[in-house]
């Protein structure tokens, strides 16, 4: 099989264990903070999901928008965070996959269920009766507001993204390199580093051979 597609493949189901395991936590958390909260406190952190989502669609196209080259001048000079910037932008449609699909998506579906917790707060707040005119009203304003926030906000997001897409994905860079320096939490690997390994393998192979 095609080194290219064994590859894909992994990836694919790495990020499908991620997504399943990530979703797992927003939905165990989200219902946790909710359970017996009043409608406003579910609201915000209806909200803050929301927000989560915008953030990391933008940080997804950041990384597909950012050049590599202002980097490498920064790693030069041994700039923090430079190098792990670098990488990003090498990995930009992996990196990007995770924050667009597997973060954005969940924090979209998570989102449309938290509203739902928090309309059935709103009509036991208000003594709403189930299929009222009043309910129907509240109910399509909600997902109204949250729909256009989402929409709006990932709109903004993208524009923010392109335009300061080296300052953003540097600041992400930072972050990232602070955790593998002070945890050991190596998230992303340099393809280039991939590439010289299999060059290598393939080296060792063609000696063997003769």
């Amino acid at each position: 099989m095609n080194e290219t597609v064994k590859n894909s493949i992994k990836w694919s189901v790495s990020i499908a264990v991620i997504t399943f395991v990530l979703a797992a936590i927003f939905s165990v958390t989200s219902n946790m903070v909710l359970n017996g909260v009043a409608w406003f406190t579910g609201l915000v952190v209806v909200l803050i999901i929301v927000f989560i989502g915008i953030f990391f669609d933008m940080l997804g196209i950041a990384s597909t928008a950012a050049d590599e080259t202002p980097f490498h001048a920064m790693a030069a000079k041994k700039v923090y965070g430079a190098k792990y910037s670098i990488k990003i932008v090498r990995n930009a449609d992996r990196f990007a996959s995770f924050c667009n699909d597997v973060i954005g998506d969940i924090s979209g579906i998570i989102s449309g269920t938290a509203s739902a917790i928090v309309l059935v707060q709103l009509a036991v707040s208000f003594h709403l009766k189930g299929g009222s005119l009043k309910e129907y009203i509240i109910s399509v304003t909600l997902t109204s507001i949250i729909a256009s926030l989402t929409v709006g906000g990932k709109a903004l997001g993208k524009t923010f993204a392109i335009t300061y897409s080296k300052d953003i994905i540097f600041r992400v860079g930072k972050v990232l390199q602070f955790l593998e320096d002070r945890f050991h939490i190596v998230l992303i690997k340099d393809k280039k580093d991939k590439k010289d390994k299999n060059k290598k393998k393939g080296f060792k192979r063609e000696k063997q051979n003769i």
